[in-house]
């Protein structure tokens, strides 16, 4: 993996994070609203699911060898 790589990576995770409060802060708002109440075992979790979720789509996108 090359710098390049990472910072395109990092860059593209900027752009996805900003989309949801660009296109409609109203809903952005309100979804923050509803992870205050999870409690921290669901965050957990959610966090582990979106990390395998990247973890397996990198593999298929970058081959797993």
């Amino acid at each position: 993996m090359q710098w390049s790589d990472f910072f395109a990576g990092l860059a593209l995770y900027l752009v996805i994070e900003g989309l949801m409060p660009f296109a409609s802060p109203g809903g952005w708002r309100r979804s923050l609203e509803l992870l205050k109440r999870l409690n921290d075992g669901q965050l957990r979790m959610f966090g582990l699911a979106m990390m395998i979720a990247g973890i397996v789509m990198l593999l298929v996108v970058r081959g797993a060898g």
